[in-house]
């Protein structure tokens, strides 16, 4: 085997390589995010039911009050008919 034919094919195969440095022509680069006109607008939502209780005390306060008062009345034929029609769904 000649080594000075082995040699000359070694160089053939660096001079077709590239290298990478990771610099552009202006410097080096950086990644960027781009974040979409929907994107920012599901982020504002999402901040504002951030803000958002998650209870309507201006229900369940009074609500509240009646079942500690002891004055909560229920009617038992509509507490049947909505516990009849809920086990229907579920079935």
């Amino acid at each position: 085997m000649r080594i000075e034919t082995y040699n000359q094919v070694q160089q053939l195969y660096r001079a077709n390589k590239t290298v990478k440095t990771g610099k552009t022509e202006k410097g080096s680069f950086s990644d960027q995010l781009h974040i979409s006109d929907m994107g920012k607008d599901i982020q504002s939502v999402k901040q504002a039911m951030a803000n958002v209780p998650d209870i309507r005390e201006e229900i369940t306060e009074p609500l509240k009050h009646a079942v500690q008062s002891g004055t909560y009345q229920v009617s038992e034929d509509s507490f049947a008919a909505r516990l009849f029609q809920k086990y229907n769904e579920m079935r």
